[in-house]
C-alpha cells in the first residue's frame, strides 16, 4: 500500500513538472516565433529601403556593436545569468544583483571611453561619414547589452512570459522605429541603427520594470545579504568569455571586412542578407532551446559537486545536440529545394541571384548551433575556462579562412569558410564535452 501511495505521489510530481515545462516551452516558442518572423520581415523592409552598398555599410557598422557585446560586456552577461540560481540557493539575491549592477556600470564606462577614442580617430583620419553611424552603434550596443543582461536574469529566474514578451517586441520595434527614423532623418544606415537603439531603450526600461517587480515579490533586500563576494565569483566565470571574445569577434567580423577589402561593399550587403536569412534564424532557434534548457541545466548542476546531477546534465546536453544536428539536416534539405522561392518572398529583386548559397549558410549555422549546445554543458559545469582552448584556435582558423576565401573566391569563398569554421568548432567542443567535470568523471560510468 505504501508503495502504491509513493508511486502515485511520484506520478503526480512528474505530471506537475511536465505541465510546468510545457507552459515554459510554450512561452519561449511564442516569443522566439515572433522574433524569427520579425527578423525576416526586417530583412524584407530594409532591403526595400537600402541599396546593397548601404546595406553593406550597415553590416560593417554593426561589427562595432558585436565588439561591445562580445568582448566588453558579453562575458559579464554570461556570468550574471549563470550565478542567478546559485545566488537564490544561497538566499542572497540582493547582494548578487548589486554586484551585477556595479559590474555593468564599470563595463559601460569602459565602452564609453573606447567609443570616444574610436570617434576621435575617425575624425582625425577624415572619415567623418562614419561618425553618425558609429555613434548610433555605440549607443545601441550599450542599451542592447543591458537588455541582454536583464533578459539573462529573467530567463535564469524562469520568467518565461517576460522573456517571450521582450523577445517578440525586439524585432518588431526595430522595424517600426527604424522606418520611422529613416522617414524623419533620411534613408541611411545610421538612421536604421538609431531606430535599433530606440527599440533597445524601450525594451530595457520595460525589463527594469519587471525585474523590480520580481525582486520585490521575492523580498530581496540588504537585510538578507550575506558575505558572498559575488563580483569575484562572477568575474572568475566571466573573464574567459572576454578573453576569447576578442578572437571570436575578429572571426565574426572578418567575413564582412574581408569582402570589403577583396570584393565590394555590395557583396558585403549580399552576404549580410544571406547571413540574416540562413544563419541568424538558426541562432534565434538555438537561443530558444538554450533559453529553455540553460536555467534547467544550471539548476541541476548547482555548484557541480554532485555526481548524479552532473550525469543528468551530461545526458540532456548530448540528446539536445543530436536533435540539433537532425534539424540542421532537415533545414539544409528544405532550403536546397526552396531557396529561390524563399528569396522571392523574403528579399527585394536585387538580392535574389545569390539564393543558391542559402542552404550552405544554413548548414554552417546548424553546425555552429550544435557546438553551442555543448558549450552550454561546459558552462553549466563551471568550465568556462575550457572554452578558451576551443574558441581561440577555431576563431583563428575562421579569420584565416575568411581572408583566404574572400581573396580567392569572393562571396562564395566566405560562405565556404563559414562552413569550415562551424564544423571545426563543433568537433572541438565535442572533444571536451564528451566527459564529465574532472573531479567527478571517474565516479560515474555514465555514457552518452
Amino acid at each position: 500500500m505504501n508503495k502504491l501511495i509513493d508511486l502515485n505521489q511520484r506520478y503526480a510530481a512528474q505530471k506537475i513538472r511536465i505541465h510546468s515545462l510545457s507552459r515554459e516551452a510554450g512561452w519561449i516558442v511564442a516569443g522566439q516565433a515572433a522574433s524569427v518572423l520579425g527578423s525576416l520581415v526586417l530583412v524584407r523592409v530594409l532591403t526595400e529601403y537600402l541599396e546593397s552598398a548601404e546595406y553593406g555599410q550597415l553590416a560593417l557598422g554593426l561589427t562595432v556593436a558585436t565588439l561591445v557585446n562580445q568582448v566588453v560586456l558579453g562575458g559579464l552577461i554570461a556570468g550574471i545569468g549563470r550565478f542567478y540560481s546559485i545566488a537564490t540557493e544561497k538566499g542572497d539575491l540582493w547582494g548578487y544583483l548589486s554586484a551585477a549592477r556595479r559590474m555593468l556600470i564599470i563595463a559601460t564606462a569602459v565602452v564609453i571611453a573606447l567609443g570616444i577614442i574610436l570617434i576621435s580617430i575617425l575624425a582625425a583620419v577624415d572619415m567623418r561619414h562614419w561618425l553618425w553611424l558609429v555613434t548610433a552603434v555605440l549607443v545601441f550596443s550599450i542599451l542592447s547589452s543591458y537588455n541582454s543582461a536583464l533578459n539573462g536574469i529573467q530567463n535564469a529566474a524562469r520568467q518565461r512570459a517576460i522573456v517571450a514578451l521582450h523577445g517578440g517586441m525586439d524585432a518588431w520595434l526595430k522595424i517600426g522605429l527604424a522606418v520611422g527614423v529613416m522617414l524623419w532623418l533620411g534613408v541611411s544606415s545610421g538612421s536604421v541603427v538609431m531606430g535599433y537603439a530606440l527599440a533597445a531603450l524601450v525594451i530595457t526600461l520595460s525589463q527594469l520594470f519587471f525585474l523590480k517587480r520580481h525582486t520585490k515579490r521575492l523580498n530581496a533586500s540588504r537585510a538578507h545579504a550575506n558575505n558572498e563576494n559575488w563580483i569575484n565569483q562572477i568575474w572568475q566565470f566571466s573573464w574567459p568569455f572576454s578573453a576569447f571574445g576578442i578572437f571570436t569577434w575578429v572571426q565574426q567580423v572578418s567575413d564582412r571586412w574581408a569582402l570589403e577589402n577583396f570584393a565590394t561593399t555590395s557583396e558585403v550587403g549580399q552576404y549580410a542578407v544571406l547571413f540574416q536569412l540562413g544563419y541568424a534564424p538558426i541562432g534565434i532557434l538555438t537561443g530558444l532551446i538554450m533559453s529553455l534548457i540553460g536555467p534547467i541545466l544550471y539548476q541541476r548542476s548547482g555548484a557541480v559537486n554532485d555526481v548524479s546531477r552532473n550525469s543528468s546534465v551530461h545526458r540532456i546536453a548530448w540528446r539536445i545536440t543530436q536533435a540539433s544536428l537532425a534539424l540542421t539536416t532537415m533545414g539544409f534539405a528544405v532550403t536546397w529545394l526552396f531557396h529561390e522561392w524563399l528569396f522571392r518572398w523574403l528579399v527585394s529583386e536585387a538580392f535574389r541571384d545569390i539564393s543558391f548559397l542559402l542552404p550552405w549558410v544554413v548548414l554552417a549555422g546548424g553546425l555552429f548551433a550544435a557546438g553551442q549546445m555543448l558549450s552550454l554543458k561546459l558552462m553549466s559545469e563551471l568550465r568556462s575556462q575550457t572554452l578558451l582552448t576551443v574558441k581561440i584556435p577555431t576563431a583563428l582558423l575562421g579569420i584565416s579562412a575568411n581572408t583566404l576565401g574572400a581573396w580567392l573566391y569572393g562571396l562564395e569563398g566566405v560562405v565556404g569558410a563559414l562552413i569550415l569554421f562551424s564544423a571545426t568548432y563543433l568537433g572541438w567542443v565535442m572533444k571536451h564535452a564528451i566527459r564529465l567535470p574532472p573531479d567527478n568523471a571517474q565516479q560515474s560510468n555514465n555514457r552518452i
